[in-house]
C-alpha cells in the first residue's frame, strides 16, 4: 500500500470535499479522486460515499481512518523523538481553538512561553467546529464542551464569563432608556443560530425566547464589530469585551453567562515534552488571569 494514497485519503477525510484536500496538498482534484479510486480497489472496499455534501466516510473508511490517523501519530512523534532527542521542550505544538478564544485570550498571552521554552512554536489554528484530536488535526484542543470520547486526555480548563454589552452610540439615541423590561425590543446582535456547532453557543436562550436579532454573524469577532460600531447589543465573552473601554457593560448584575473551555489531547501526544509544557503553560495562564476570565 502506497504512503501517499493514505495522506491523500486521511485529507479527504478531514476536509470532506476534494477541493479543500487538493488545496492542502497542492494536486488537483482529478489526480486525487484517481488515487482515492485505486485504493478502494487496493483494500477492495468502498471508503467514501460521493455525496453533494462531500466525500463521507464509510464503516471501512472510519476503520481505516482509526489505524492512518495511529500511523501518521506515530510517525509524527518518532519524527520529533529523534528531532529532539537531545533537546527536550523543543518542536512544534498545534492549538486548536475557537476564533475568540484564540484571538484575544491564547494569542495575547504567549509571552511567557516564548521566553521560557524558546525551542518551541506554536501554530494557533482556529475552528469553527470541533476539533478532531483523533483525526490528527491538532495536538492539544481546547474544547466549548466536554467530548464524549473516552480515548482522549481531558481536562476542564476554567470557566469563563460573557456578559451583555452595548457602544454609547448605541445607547444615546435609545429613547425610552435602555431597561431590562425592553430588552426584546432592542436591535440584538448574535449568531446564526441554525449554523451553531454547539447549543453552547446559544446564548440568547439564557436570556429570553422573544429576540429577533437584528444582525447575525457566525463569527464572534463580527459580533464584537457590529456592537462596537454602535449597531446593536450582544452577548460577549469578558476576556475579549472587557479590554475594550469603550465598551458598556450592561445589568451585570442581572445577566451573567457562565460557559466552560476543556483540554484535550492524545495519550501519545502529552507524552511529549514540548506538547505536556503547552498544556500545563495554558493551565497556568488561566488561573493568571482568572479575573479577566470571570470578572466580578
Amino acid at each position: 500500500m502506497n504512503w501517499d494514497d493514505i495522506k491523500i485519503f486521511l485529507e479527504v477525510a478531514r476536509s470532506e470535499r476534494l477541493s479543500e484536500a487538493a488545496k492542502r496538498l497542492n494536486i488537483d482534484a482529478s489526480t486525487i479522486s484517481r488515487r482515492l479510486h485505486k485504493l478502494e480497489e487496493s483494500v477492495a472496499s468502498k471508503l467514501f460515499e460521493r455525496t453533494i455534501d462531500g466525500h463521507i466516510l464509510t464503516p471501512e473508511g472510519e476503520r481505516l481512518l482509526r489505524s492512518a490517523c495511529k500511523m501518521e501519530q506515530d510517525a509524527y512523534n518518532a519524527l520529533n523523538d529523534i528531532k529532539n532527542s537531545n533537546r527536550p521542550n523543543a518542536g512544534l505544538v498545534r492549538i486548536g481553538v475557537t476564533e475568540a478564544f484564540g484571538n484575544f485570550f491564547i494569542a495575547a498571552n504567549l509571552i511567557e512561553l516564548q521566553q521560557s521554552f524558546p525551542d518551541i512554536q506554536l501554530d494557533l489554528l482556529q475552528f469553527s467546529r470541533f476539533v478532531k484530536i483523533s483525526r490528527n488535526e491538532a495536538d492539544i484542543a481546547i474544547a466549548v464542551e466536554k467530548p464524549k470520547s473516552t480515548s482522549m486526555i481531558v481536562a476542564k480548563l476554567c470557566d469563563y464569563k460573557l456578559q451583555l454589552y452595548a457602544h454609547p452610540t448605541y445607547l444615546d439615541k435609545l429613547t425610552p432608556y435602555l431597561t431590562l423590561n425592553n430588552l426584546n425590543q432592542q436591535q440584538w446582535i448574535s449568531y446564526v443560530d441554525n449554523l451553531l456547532f454547539t447549543e453552547q453557543l446559544d446564548y440568547l436562550k439564557d436570556i429570553t425566547n422573544k429576540v429577533t436579532p437584528h444582525f447575525r454573524s457566525t463569527s464572534v469577532v463580527s459580533q464584537y464589530n457590529a456592537i462596537k460600531s454602535g449597531l446593536g447589543i450582544g452577548i460577549l465573552p469578558c476576556f475579549l469585551a472587557d479590554t475594550d473601554n469603550s465598551l458598556i457593560k450592561l445589568f451585570s448584575d442581572d445577566i451573567n453567562i457562565i460557559r466552560s473551555f476543556y483540554l484535550v489531547t492524545h495519550p501519545e501526544s502529552k507524552r511529549l515534552s514540548h506538547v505536556a509544557t503547552v498544556w500545563e503553560y495554558l493551565k497556568m495562564l488561566v488561573q493568571k488571569k482568572s479575573d479577566l476570565l470571570m470578572p466580578n
